[in-house]
């Protein structure tokens, strides 16, 4: 897991699995988000708790990527 720590940011598989927990943490009501989550979690090799510390000391570049989200082709 070492080597995915050194990647940049996009190319994460945490920095994926951040972007996707924090869009749901915002979206309440979305059904199926646990069992869409829990597969993307699956399938990534990667679990919630590596996420959920990924995400608390990258908080700002995974909502920087939720805000900027559209603009890339600008």
């Amino acid at each position: 897991m070492a080597e995915t720590a050194k990647k940049s940011p996009r190319k994460n598989r945490l920095f994926g699995a951040a972007i996707v927990k924090a869009v749901l943490r915002k979206r309440d009501g979305v059904t199926a988000s646990s069992a869409l989550y829990e597969g993307i979690l699956r399938d990534l090799g990667v679990t919630d708790a590596q996420v959920e510390a990924y995400l608390s000391a990258h908080a700002d570049e995974v909502e920087e990527a939720i805000r900027s989200h559209g603009r890339r082709g600008d």
